[in-house]
């Protein structure tokens, strides 16, 4: 599958909600986990500004992958995020959208004590 590499250099992130277990399965409540590492993948909603527009990103992360305390209004820092353009069909509709998924996301909460407030 076509991963896109999203530049966050200059973009503000915050944490919207705090990280949850990623489902695979809604009927059984199974996690979901990476394939490669087996590591239990987690879900991120952030507020992700650029470019004077702003949109609520749910992005997929491993475990191990989360730093910091990540609550509502946290600066984050996003590492290596990518875009998954995806499409599937059930029960004759066809669905489609964006996957976002990070290596990491990291707390900006306790670093950059000198910078400006936004």
């Amino acid at each position: 599958m076509r991963q896109i590499p999203v530049d966050t250099s200059a973009a503000t992130v915050m944490v919207a909600k705090t990280p949850q277990p990623k489902v695979r399965d809604r009927r059984t409540g199974e996690i979901a986990t990476d394939a490669e590492t087996g590591a239990k993948l987690m879900t991120v909603d952030v507020m992700f500004a650029a470019n004077d527009e702003v949109e609520i990103l749910s992005v997929t992360v491993p475990e191990t992958g989360i730093s910091g305390d990540l609550i509502m209004g946290t600066p984050a820092a996003l590492t290596g995020l990518v875009a998954r353009p995806w499409e599937n069909e059930f029960n004759g509709q066809k669905r489609h959208g964006v996957a976002f998924r990070a290596a990491a996301v990291t707390s900006l909460a306790t670093t950059g004590t000198g910078s400006k407030a936004a």
